[in-house]
C-alpha cells in the first residue's frame, strides 16, 4: 500500500467546489474519476480543505491511498492526460502512510484579488472582484495588520459554519496594489468557512470609509457577523499555498 501525495491546481469557475456532491461537478469528484480510470480501482482522494465553488487553487494537496506500481514521476501525466483542462497536477510524492492532507497542515495562505478600476478587465473577470468604486487602499493595508495573531473569527464567519472553535492564528496579513489590482494575502493555521471572504469585504467596507479601524478590532470581541462585511465574491479567491 502507498500514500500518495498530489500538488494540483486549478481554476474553480466551472466547479461546484472541491467536494464531492451528488449531480455536481467537483474537483474531488474529477480527480477520483480519473484515478479510477487510470488504475481500474475505486479511489477516495483527501484535500488539506474544501474550496467553495468558484474559489481556485494555485496549490491544493491531496493524497490517496493505493495498491499500484506506477512510479512516482508518471502520476501527474497520466492523470493530465485524463483530467480536464481546467485541473493540472502538478507533482507526486510517496508520503508516509499516516500523512492526512487535511489534518497534518501546518498552515495556508490564500489570496484574493480586487479589480480596481471604472470598467472591467475581461480577461480578469473570472478571478477578480470588479470594484469600480473609491478605495483608500493605504487604509485598507494599515487595517489588514490587525488580523494578525491568535483571535475569535466568529465575526468573519458564515452562518454556515458547524466548528465551535472559531479561534484562529494568523501568521502573516498584506494588502497592495499593482496597477490596477489590489491583492490581500493572508496566512495562518487556519480558516473558517468564508473567513477570508468576510476579511476582505470588511476591508473594502474600511476603504470605502464607512467602517473605522478601531470598529474592525472591536469585532473579534463583539463576535457579530452582521456587523463585519459583505461576503466578498467567491471568483477574487485563490488557495495559495499550503505547508506541512
Amino acid at each position: 500500500m502507498k500514500n500518495i501525495k498530489l500538488e494540483v491546481s486549478y481554476d474553480g469557475t466551472a466547479f461546484h467546489g472541491f467536494q464531492v456532491q451528488p449531480n455536481q461537478r467537483t474537483i474531488q469528484g474529477e480527480l477520483e474519476d480519473a484515478l479510477q480510470r487510470l488504475t481500474n480501482q475505486p479511489v477516495k482522494i483527501i484535500g488539506s480543505g474544501r474550496t467553495d465553488a468558484g474559489v481556485h487553487a494555485k496549490k491544493q494537496v491531496c493524497n490517496f491511498k493505493i495498491n499500484h506500481s506506477m512510479p512516482l514521476s508518471k502520476w501527474p501525466v497520466a492523470l493530465n492526460a485524463l483530467l480536464p483542462e481546467d485541473i493540472v497536477v502538478n507533482s507526486a510524492s510517496e508520503v508516509p502512510l499516516e500523512f492526512h492532507s487535511r489534518f497534518d497542515v501546518r498552515q495556508k495562505t490564500y489570496r484574493y484579488s480586487i479589480y480596481h478600476h471604472t470598467y472591467v478587465n475581461i480577461f480578469r473577470r473570472h478571478y477578480t472582484w470588479h470594484y469600480p468604486y473609491p478605495l483608500d487602499v493605504e487604509k485598507m493595508k494599515a487595517v489588514s495588520k490587525v488580523f494578525i495573531g491568535e483571535h475569535d473569527f466568529t465575526a468573519f464567519s458564515s452562518a454556515k459554519t458547524t466548528v465551535e472553535n472559531k479561534v484562529r492564528k494568523i501568521y502573516a496579513a498584506d494588502l497592495w496594489k499593482k496597477e490596477n489590482e489590489i491583492y490581500f494575502q493572508i496566512t495562518g493555521n487556519g480558516f473558517l468557512y468564508n473567513m477570508v471572504r468576510i476579511v476582505v469585504g470588511t476591508l473594502v467596507e474600511v476603504g470605502r470609509n464607512k467602517m473605522d479601524p478601531e470598529e474592525v478590532m472591536e469585532l473579534f470581541e463583539k463576535k457579530n457577523r452582521s456587523l463585519a462585511g459583505l461576503t466578498a465574491p467567491a471568483k477574487g479567491l485563490t488557495l495559495w499555498d499550503v505547508q506541512y
